[in-house]
């Protein structure tokens, strides 16, 4: 067994703060294409490799969730939906940052991102498929390998975090058959109004059901948010990937992970003649 005093095995650098993060690497992969340089381009490069990654761990953090909704550990869930939501509320600061940039400053040099475009951005696809809105809609634009295609392909025959919880409410008595049906969703409305009609009969399953909302307003919060940042800097031009921008992304407002979860809201106290929230 070798220490950081005694050296790494076989005599190599004993391990490091730097060496264990990979700082050295990761320092090494802001490269702006702007000539001659101009300033702002770091902030938007750092702030959306930091987006990546911050997506790389909820898809790890939302591969726990699952594991444990297999498990029957609701609270477990809970616990794990918890530090989803704080990644979440981090996302929506760094808005605050990039927002310090002008759009005049963000033109100068816009026009070497051309193609790219953060909609082509693999994880937060992936990110939305697991979290329930699962479309294949402009797959062919995302420029992936082979491989990350089948990858991403794959997450479609996967639970998705409405499907886990529907494993919850099958192990917890409820008579949900699970899948994208008209049956399921009327099951699922039916078990989340016994729910939360008594909540502290189903606790656990009321405290999960409150944190995944609180998870999916997050997303929609976002989602606004970063349309009102593109149009504070480009206005309604077109985007760099080819799409409309502000236009495109605005089609988007209506995505919800869990839709169900809103339209229980209307059931609550029998008030059957309102309408119910569009469906994403």
């Amino acid at each position: 067994m070798s220490s950081p005093e005694t050296g790494g095995k076989g005599g190599a650098a004993p391990l490091t703060y730097g060496s264990y993060l990979k700082v050295p690497e990761l320092l090494g992969l802001q490269r702006p294409l702007s000539s001659p340089a101009q300033h702002d381009e770091m902030l938007f490069i750092v702030i959306h490799q930091v987006y990546e990654l911050w997506f790389r761990l909820m898809i790890h953090e939302i591969g726990a969730v699952r594991s444990s909704a297999l498990a029957g550990k609701t609270r477990h869930c809970a616990r794990l939906y918890r530090r989803l939501i704080e990644i979440q509320r981090v996302l929506l600061q760094h808005f605050s940052v990039l927002e310090t940039m002008t759009p005049a400053d963000f033109n100068r040099f816009r026009e070497h991102l051309n193609p790219a475009s953060g909609f082509q951005s693999y994880q937060f696809r992936e990110l939305e498929w697991i979290s329930g809105m699962k479309s294949q809609t402009g797959l062919d634009s995302l420029h992936i390998s082979p491989e990350m295609r089948k990858s991403l392909e794959e997450r479609l025959d996967e639970p998705d975090l409405g499907e886990c919880y529907d494993m919850l409410l099958c192990k917890a008595g409820f008579d949900v058959p699970g899948g994208k049906g008209e049956e399921t969703r009327a099951k699922r409305i039916e078990a989340l109004e016994a729910i939360y009609s008594d909540a502290d009969k189903h606790y656990d399953l009321y405290n999960l059901a409150e944190a995944m909302i609180e998870y999916d307003e997050n997303f929609m919060l976002w989602r606004r948010h970063h349309i009102l940042m593109v149009e504070r800097m480009i206005g309604h031009k077109r985007g760099t990937g080819g799409t409309e921008g502000v236009g495109y992304l605005a089609t988007t407002l209506g995505k919800r992970c869990f839709p169900e979860l809103w339209e229980v809201r209307t059931l609550i106290g029998g008030d059957y003649g309102a309408t119910p929230p569009p469906r994403g």
